[in-house]
Parts: C-alpha cells; sequence; structure tokens
C-alpha cells in the first residue's frame, strides 16, 4: 500500500512538472525495491495520469468543434515521439537509455535547455501555434524518450524557442500529453492481455485513483504558478540533481 502511495506521487508530480517523470521512475527503482513496481501498476499509474489531463481540460476537448484545428496540431505534433517511441521499444533499444550517466547528463544538460524561459515572450497559442510550429515541437518532443530530459521540459522549452508565452507553452505541453499518455496506456493494456495477466486487483484501482488525484492536483498547481513565476526553480532542481547523479555514477 505504501509502495503504491509513492510510486503514484512519483507518477503524478513529475509526469507533468519539468523533472522528467522516467527518470525518477527509474532511479527509485534502482535504489529501492518494490514489490508492487509491475506492469499492472505501471499501466496504472499512466491510466491515472491520463484520466486527470483529460478531466483538467474537459472544456477544450468537449468544445472539440470550435478547438478542432488546435487538436489536429496536437494529434500532428504527438505522431513523431509515438513511432520513434515504438520503435525503440519494439526493438528492445530503450533499455540502453536507462542508465544513471545517461540520466545524470540529460538531467543537468536540458535543466540548462529550460533556462530559456527566462525570456519574456508575448507569442500565443491563438495566433502563433500552426503546423510548421507543431512539427518543430513534435520532432523535439522525441527527445523525451530519453529519460532525464522531461516530455513536458522539452515540449515547454520548444514552445518558449518558437516565442510562445510561458501559459500557453505549458498548455500546449500538457494538451501533447493526452495522446501520449493515451498511447502508452493502450500500449500497457495490450502487452497485459497478451501476458495474460490482465487482473486488475484493488492495488490496481488504488494506482489509478492516486495518480489520478496527484497529477490533477500538480496539473492545476502548475497552471496557477507558471502564471505569476518562470522555471527557475526547476532549472536549479535539475541542476542540482544531474550533479548529484554524475557524482555517483563517476565517483
Amino acid at each position: 500500500m505504501i509502495e503504491v502511495f509513492i510510486l503514484s506521487i512519483i507518477q503524478g508530480v513529475t509526469e507533468f512538472l519539468p523533472i522528467s517523470s522516467s527518470s525518477h521512475l527509474i532511479l527509485i527503482s534502482n535504489y529501492i525495491s518494490f514489490e508492487n513496481q509491475g506492469l499492472s501498476i505501471d499501466v496504472s499509474l499512466h491510466i491515472g495520469s491520463f484520466l486527470a489531463v483529460i478531466l483538467y481540460f474537459k472544456k477544450d476537448i468537449l468544445n472539440f468543434v470550435q478547438n478542432k484545428d488546435l487538436f489536429f496540431k496536437i494529434f500532428v505534433s504527438s505522431i513523431p515521439v509515438m513511432l520513434v517511441g515504438y520503435f525503440l521499444v519494439h526493438f528492445n533499444f530503450i533499455n540502453y537509455l536507462r542508465d544513471v550517466k545517461i540520466i545524470g547528463w540529460t538531467t543537468l544538460i536540458f535543466g540548462g535547455v529550460l533556462f530559456i524561459d527566462k525570456f519574456e515572450i508575448k507569442n500565443s497559442i491563438k495566433n502563433n501555434f500552426n503546423y510548421k510550429s507543431a512539427i518543430f515541437i513534435g520532432v523535439l518532443q522525441i527527445l523525451s524518450l530519453i529519460p532525464g530530459v522531461s516530455r513536458s521540459g522539452i515540449t515547454i522549452s520548444a514552445a518558449r524557442i518558437l516565442k510562445i508565452n510561458r501559459y500557453d507553452s505549458a498548455k500546449i505541453s500538457f494538451l501533447l500529453s493526452i495522446p501520449t499518455l493515451a498511447a502508452v496506456s493502450l500500449f500497457g493494456l495490450n502487452n497485459l492481455i497478451y501476458s495474460e495477466d490482465l487482473v486488475f486487483s484493488i492495488l490496481n484501482v488504488l494506482s489509478i485513483f492516486l495518480s489520478f488525484i496527484f497529477s490533477f492536483i500538480t496539473i492545476k498547481f502548475f497552471m496557477k504558478y507558471i502564471k505569476n513565476f518562470s522555471l527557475n526553480i526547476f532549472v536549479l532542481y535539475r541542476l542540482i540533481l544531474g550533479i548529484i547523479l554524475l557524482l555517483i555514477s563517476y565517483l
């Protein structure tokens, strides 16, 4: 029960903050042996996050007629990372990236990239998020497949490079998480079906619920936070974490 609670916090908080959920989950699994950190629990955690982002942006999603152009752009932007992600998983290349040294370097380097947020920019989703921008952000999102980069961090940075304001950059990042989380959840469920282990116990239901709660709170907090503050605190956190990981790896 405690393990599921901890994993739910890690998934719910790090999935949407620019600090990399995959790196934190890998580090936890490397240094703490959790009996319940199996495929079904991992799938449940992602389902919880998926439901949270759907609920938070329900108005944008339900008002599809008005926002269909935006969602087509989001879909186009999501295609590169899903294709490359499938390729990496299918050929088992993804496991070669799950190394503490790689996580240390990516945490450090892309923490520095996130510092681009310090510049005040006024462009918006409505006026400046076109298909060219969507493809650019989508291509850079491929980097998030490397643990430590952070999907949220790289997509926000990409949008900021395109001079889109901080709040709308975060909104683009969250909307981009919808197809990605949906794909991860469906892929995980597919693996569970083929493994003949599709048994959703109380722990699975609890994982979905807790991940949903922590994810929703994180999204709500971050969207309010980013209206008034820069991402400097996350830059500092990543730089400190990256240096610690590299010291552990090389000493």
